[in-house]
């Protein structure tokens, strides 16, 4: 694997021509691409995009080409821009390092077609954006979908986000409340207490009733209260509720396990010689990935690399967390990923800052995100910072 990828998307490459793009990823010195191969909706801003500066990517499709026979009651959807062009095999037959980039969990069309398949709070409303891991054909359909890529693609590896649970808040099309939030109810509503979560957990010896009467106890006094919860407050109120509620901690480490065998089981089926790793959270800091259901310590400890996003305004926040990341991994395989524009490492010295405390930290690999979405200067600066300047 190469020291140094590009975060991107397919429209973007095949807007300009793959060998135009990559020629100019390897002017600044980057080896590699990270391409988004299972992606979501959004509305993006195009800072040098050619035939538009706003796009809206079809949400949750697949691009690269997928064998339906492979899939169960969970199918993909391959996408309009790969079935014109097939961008991902075009990489790998230019022999430009690829990683395929897998948004796994996160996939609000699989959601509204298959709502028993996701997420469900306390309350039994359905997170359609939000696919549960614990579910069997959500498994299923992960499984099979990162090992057909691999057998198809000779790619250099595959790089999953969300395979767990997703957060509350996520940035969901039109997401409004009139309630101000904070974490202590953000954490209680991102717990899942679907079918298969609330077996696995009394199987696991977890009183997941109880526990699941307790939490949405907890929502309904939160929304009735007069007043607002300080987020400070808030923040305390759930450290002592995982300190004092032995089921809680037990669940939220339950469900760590949940998503560390899914991996594992990823793991063993792609291609040998590709290499897994695993964006533990995109929300700030990594340590609190465990809300997600993602135990750093034990990832690692299955020999599967921890790809953070170090997505922070400054070098000194980035090497404070990256302490934190190595602190819990050991001697684990480490990636990074940092934003070279607003809002975070918005300057080239903060860029070279930040990547050079990553080199120093045992960070093996170094990626930039995104192409699609930075200006011209920040590949610039890309380029000062691999070459420590």
């Amino acid at each position: 694997m190469t020291d140094s990828t590009i975060y991107t998307y397919a429209w973007d490459l095949a807007e300009l021509g793959v060998a135009a793009a990559t020629t100019q990823f390897r002017q600044h010195g980057i080896g590699g691409v990270t391409l988004a191969t299972a992606y979501h909706a959004g509305k993006f801003l195009r800072p040098h995009g050619v035939g538009g500066k706003v796009y809206f990517p079809q949400d949750g499709t697949v691009y690269f080409r997928p064998e339906m026979a492979r899939y169960g009651e969970i199918k993909p959807l391959e996408s309009d821009v790969t079935r014109q062009h097939d961008v991902l095999a075009e990489l790998v037959a230019a022999g430009v390092p690829t990683t395929a980039w897998m948004v796994l969990n996160h996939n609000s069309r699989i959601g509204m077609a298959h709502p028993r398949q996701a997420v469900a709070n306390a309350f039994g409303d359905r997170y359609i954006y939000s696919l549960c891991p614990a579910n069997p054909e959500v498994r299923s359909y992960g499984v099979a979908l990162c090992k057909d890529l691999t057998d198809h693609y000779g790619v250099a590896g595959v790089a999953l986000e969300t395979p767990g649970f997703l957060p509350y808040a996520h940035g969901y099309h039109h997401e409004f409340a009139l309630v101000k939030s904070n974490p202590w109810l953000e954490n209680l509503l991102g717990l899942c207490f679907c079918e298969h979560c609330m077996a696995g957990a009394q199987a696991a010896g977890i009183d997941a009733e109880g526990l699941k009467r307790r939490v949405a106890r907890d929502i309904a006094a939160c929304l009735d209260a007069d007043f607002d919860l300080p987020p400070d407050m808030a923040a305390a109120f759930w450290l002592a509720d995982v300190a004092g509620d032995g089921d809680l901690a037990a669940f939220l480490a339950w469900r760590g396990e949940v998503t560390t065998s899914l991996v594992a089981e990823i793991r063993a089926e792609i291609r040998p010689d590709a290499e897994l790793a695993v964006i533990p959270s995109v929300a700030r800091r990594t340590g609190g990935a465990f809300h997600e259901g993602t135990d750093l310590g034990a990832l690692a400890a299955a020999r599967i690399i921890i790809e953070a996003c170090f997505y922070e305004p400054s070098a000194e926040r980035v090497r404070a967390d990256l302490f934190d990341v190595r602190r819990r991994i050991g001697n684990g395989r480490l990636r990074g990923i940092v934003r070279p524009a607003h809002p975070d490492l918005a300057s080239r010295t903060e860029l070279v800052a930040a990547v050079a405390a990553l080199r120093a930290g045992g960070v093996e690999t170094i990626s930039f995100y995104n192409w699609g979405h930075v200006k011209q200067q920040s590949l610039e600066w890309i380029g000062a910072a691999l070459r420590g300047q």
